[in-house]
């Protein structure tokens, strides 16, 4: 199932809250729910991102998505709405792009220039590495999976790696093998909910291949 038809799908069926802790979905789950459905949370019901100024939601990430989706429908980035397809992701919400971008010099000022900008700067198949090198396919790692797993390097789904740091105050660094833009986790186990078989973790920064 495509991740268009997935996120329009269940746009109006989705709600999510971010600060500091994420919680969603129906009480009543019948079926597991993919994180493309997390990221649908926000999006008007024409299935477009609805790019305000909360910097704590994932306007930016969602456009990412459908933007690497319609260009590339068939690109691993859709195993994003495969409610089957067990993985973990490490999701940057619209602060995190904007601290990034401006680490890179990209600037804006809005969201929706600001998606803009950094997909003609990386093109497509930039896009679509860098959204790779934030998921961990094959594994739903919780965070207590993750707390245990101090100097563990990470296999994301763009063959790279991501190093896990847990430090002296429990905080969880992540450090990328690219430019130095190493996150930490804000949030945990959104999507965590049972049955489910994917997992992510709000991040302060993005993930750089």
């Amino acid at each position: 199932m495509k991740i268009r038809k997935a996120v329009v799908a269940a746009a109006t069926a989705v709600t999510m809250v971010v600060a500091p802790a994420v919680a969603l979905a129906p009480s009543a789950q019948a079926t597991p729910v993919s994180l493309a459905e997390v990221l649908a949370a926000d999006a008007k019901k024409n299935g477009k991102p609805s790019f305000d100024k909360n910097k704590k939601d994932f306007d930016i990430l969602y456009g990412a998505v459908t933007t690497v989706l319609a260009a590339k429908p068939d690109s691993a980035v859709a195993l994003l709405a495969d409610p089957t397809a067990r993985l973990t992701a490490f999701i940057p919400n619209d602060k995190a792009f904007a601290r990034t971008a401006g680490e890179l010099g990209i600037e804006a000022k809005n969201e929706k220039r600001l998606l803009n900008k950094l997909a003609r700067t990386l093109g497509v198949d930039g896009v679509e590495d860098v959204l790779l090198y934030h998921v961990v396919p094959g594994k739903k790692l919780t965070s207590k999976k993750v707390a245990k797993a101090d100097g563990a390097s990470l296999m994301m789904a763009n063959g790279g790696t991501v190093k896990v740091n847990i430090r002296d105050n429990g905080n969880i660094k992540l450090r990328a093998t690219g430019p130095a833009t190493n996150p930490r986790v804000i949030a945990v186990d959104v999507n965590k909910k049972k049955g489910n078989k994917q997992v992510a973790h709000v991040i302060n920064k993005v993930l750089l291949p």
